[in-house]
């Protein structure tokens, strides 16, 4: 049974760039003894100064943000040495980010139609020391690190995308323009054409709405985390 102290309520800042889903969350959290919202944010920059500012214990984050990708948040916590635990809680699918996100330092990642209850024993959960996904999620991790101790594991297409890669790749399939990406990501529209090019040759494809029409596939295979 989960252990309650009422005297020192953990302190949650939520970062989502959706009001109402940040309502729903904070609403959540607000009727739990133990815990509190202590902070929101739309923006990873806005996000960043808060967890100087505020020193939550834990971070809901989500990965589209008004001002880029949740992924920028933890690059920059990671350069500046804050070890503040993030939960990701994303739309995106879990086969393919959460991999990703946790080699990149978070510490659970739980997709958006995840139930309430899960949301806040996973916030538990990484507030206890220990890492939080689904339990489908948990399975596919354990598979792939047997497999990979193994010469016969055969990695699939988004596997060979770098994280940046993968980030163009899900702005792209949310329709976003290379001029959208670009100010998303805050780099040249130039740089977001030299990703698709590489998105291209990657995915074995020459033009444009090939690769649209690729990336609008589902992925077959659960990725495997980068070394």
């Amino acid at each position: 049974m989960q252990r309650i102290n009422t005297m020192a309520k953990k302190r949650i800042l939520v970062v989502d760039d959706h009001p109402l889903t940040r309502k729903g969350l904070c609403d959540a959290i607000g009727t739990q003894p133990d815990l509190m919202v202590c902070g929101e944010a739309e923006a990873w920059r806005q996000a960043l100064k808060l967890i100087h500012a505020l020193q939550p214990d834990i971070v809901l984050l989500d990965l589209n943000l008004t001002d880029g990708n949740g992924w920028d948040l933890l690059r920059h916590l990671e350069a500046e040495g804050i070890q503040t635990p993030v939960l990701v809680v994303s739309v995106c699918d879990e086969e393919v980010y959460a991999p990703r996100l946790l080699q990149s330092g978070a510490k659970g990642y739980l997709m958006k139609d995840a139930p309430v209850v899960k949301v806040l024993e996973s916030i538990r959960k990484i507030l206890d020391g220990h890492i939080a996904v689904s339990n489908t999620m948990a399975s596919r991790l354990i598979q792939t690190a047997t497999q990979r101790s193994g010469k016969s594991y055969s990695a699939s297409e988004l596997d060979q995308l770098s994280n940046r890669e993968l980030q163009v790749f899900e702005l792209l399939r949310q329709g976003k323009s290379s001029r959208d990406i670009a100010e998303c990501m805050g780099v040249s529209q130039k740089t977001i054409g030299t990703y698709k090019a590489r998105l291209m040759e990657k995915c074995g494809v020459r033009t444009t709405p090939e690769l649209l029409a690729r990336i609008q596939a589902p992925a077959n295979e659960s990725p495997s985390p980068e070394p």
